[in-house]
């Protein structure tokens, strides 16, 4: 059951979620952090300030700069020489390289789903993608960005390479991030819904070749138009300060 962001105590809406349970402060605080990046209620090039986090969790300062810490390295803060922590933004070049490593992980993840798909993966993917042509001709964009975010879960699964499945679990906030701010790309969620049933044709053919291509194809034309959309591009002050020196 999803839980309504809180309120702090001048009535101010909170982005974040609950107080922790048991969990250490630090594993709690990073997780709101974390989910709240990806979600975009805290959108990249946003400045973290201390004072008004720590107020909103109820934490000190403490939990919350090691929380940072955790952060910077996974890719979703960063640090300016003025500003202090900001959330990431993402430059062209991050989003080539993204998507070049992401080519090569779902490229090799649809071709064991094809060489190994169980056959209730098939019908969840089939089910995915009859739903996804409804819900597109309904013109409900949003319903339709949470059921190809559930494709892309599924052919994941399907992953037995441990190290495969890794790098993918490694990635993963990053390409949900990404894949919020192309759903206002004009056309692409609606594209995608094609670019996904050619794929599953290519598995449920147990065409491995044909399916790795098809999801590269995939990955290729939504890296297109999101470089092709410069409000899709969002760099931060501190990746632009760092370009700059």
């Amino acid at each position: 059951m999803d839980v309504p962001p809180s309120v702090d105590a001048d009535g101010a809406r909170s982005v974040f979620t609950a107080r922790p349970d048991r969990r250490k402060i630090t594993d709690w605080v990073s997780d709101e952090l974390r989910q709240a990046i990806v979600e975009l209620r805290l959108r990249p090039g946003e400045p973290l300030r201390e004072a008004a986090l720590a107020e909103q969790l109820g934490v000190s300062k403490t939990p919350l700069r090691e929380a940072f810490a955790r952060l910077q390295q996974e890719g979703l803060v960063e640090t300016t020489s003025f500003k202090g922590a900001v959330v990431t933004g993402y430059s062209e070049s991050d989003l080539r390289e993204i998507y070049e490593l992401r080519a090569l992980l779902e490229g090799a993840a649809a071709r064991t789903a094809s060489e190994r798909a169980r056959p209730s993966t098939i019908q969840a993917l089939r089910g995915v993608v009859d739903r996804s042509r409804a819900l597109r001709d309904a013109g409900d964009l949003t319903g339709l960005a949470e059921l190809l975010e559930e494709f892309d879960a599924i052919v994941y699964a399907e992953v037995r390479n441990e190290r495969i499945a890794a790098l993918i679990d490694n990635l993963r906030a990053h390409l949900t991030r990404i894949g919020k701010l192309t759903q206002d790309i004009p056309g692409r969620v609606e594209a995608s819904v094609d670019e996904h049933a050619a794929i599953v044709d290519a598995i449920v053919a147990r065409d491995p070749d044909e399916a790795e291509r098809l999801m590269r194809v995939h990955i290729g034309s939504v890296l297109a138009d999101q470089l092709a959309t410069p409000e899709a591009t969002v760099e931060s002050e501190a990746t632009l300060e760092a370009e700059l020196t």
